[in-house]
Order: C-alpha cells, then sequence, then structure tokens
C-alpha cells in the first residue's frame, strides 16, 4: 500500500458551496455610474442602517472618476506637466532675488579665490 493521505484528493476549501454552506446573503442595492468615455459600472452596495452609496466611484476600464448623473459625469482629473527644480524656484523668486542672490554666491566665490 502506498503512503498517502487520508484525505486524499481534496483540497482546502473544497466542498459543496451553496446558501446553506455559506449562510444568507446580505440585502444589496445596485447604482450605475457613468465616466465621460460612456463606461457604466453597476457595483452593489450592502443595504445597511443608513449608509450611503459614494458620490464618485473609479471607471474599472478607463480610471477615470464616474458619477452617477449619466448626461453629465465628471470632468477628467486635470494633470500638470512635469516641472523642474528651476520651475519651482522661479515661482517662489522674482528676477531681482535672483540677481541678488547671484551676486551674493559670486562675491563669496571671488573671495574664497583671493581676487
Amino acid at each position: 500500500m502506498a503512503g498517502g493521505s487520508a484525505i486524499r484528493g481534496s483540497r482546502v476549501g473544497a466542498g459543496p458551496m451553496g446558501e446553506a454552506e455559506r449562510g444568507e446573503a446580505a440585502p444589496r442595492f445596485v447604482i450605475s455610474y457613468w465616466c465621460s468615455n460612456g463606461h457604466e459600472t453597476r457595483p452593489s452596495f450592502a443595504e445597511e442602517n443608513g449608509i450611503e452609496a459614494p458620490e464618485l466611484w473609479d471607471c474599472p476600464r478607463c480610471g477615470l472618476p464616474a458619477g452617477q448623473d449619466h448626461e453629465n459625469p465628471p470632468a477628467p482629473p486635470r494633470n500638470e506637466p512635469y516641472k523642474t527644480h528651476l520651475a519651482y524656484v522661479k515661482e517662489r523668486r522674482s528676477d531681482a532675488d535672483g540677481e541678488a542672490i547671484l551676486s551674493e554666491a559670486l562675491e563669496a566665490l571671488r573671495a574664497r579665490r583671493g581676487r
């Protein structure tokens, strides 16, 4: 006789699946959401004590935000272009500030070189 397991041919979670095994499903309601590309998503939510469905839902097909109004879906988010370090510095400092910092740095450099 070959050495083996007494529960040969079964796996974790194996067995009859049905309402009797899992219990009753919670009561649910379905809401439709539409994105700006016209995709419809219909997630279901449990009917619990006054819990409301979210106003926006991410579209699983394109990733854009989806709303409950089919005629007026939410606008796609605006992507800001990549900014360099110099662009951020220019936002914080004026040209006069830049000139003052540059002249101060040049004076320090000249002093170190002995000129």
